[in-house]
């Protein structure tokens, strides 16, 4: 498989991906998307990969797949939990 190109959303106020802003690590995104247990539409034109990282944490990342091949912009990604967590877990469970 090749690599994926992946480009974060930089927040104008920090200067850095907006996904540090949620606790969350380019590493992680791209453990996720290498890998996502659920990867659907989401709204206008974006998708939702939701998927777990090596260290065990449940992320939902969300982002478009740009113009050229094999690379993507990632809008933002945050940690899934409570009830959103539980209702993903059901839905792995059922597809198994």
């Amino acid at each position: 498989m090749k690599p994926i190109n992946v480009r974060f959303y930089i927040d104008p106020e920090t200067g850095k991906p907006h996904i540090y802003n949620h606790g969350v690590q380019e590493n992680e995104v791209e453990e996720v998307l290498a890998k996502p247990g659920e990867d659907r539409a989401g709204k206008e034109g974006s998708r939702v990969a939701i998927g777990q990282t090596k260290s065990g944490r449940f992320l939902r990342v969300i982002y478009v797949p740009d113009s050229e091949p094999n690379s993507v912009f990632i809008i933002t990604a945050y940690v899934l939990k409570g009830k959103p967590l539980i209702a993903y877990r059901k839905r792995r469970r059922r597809k198994k």
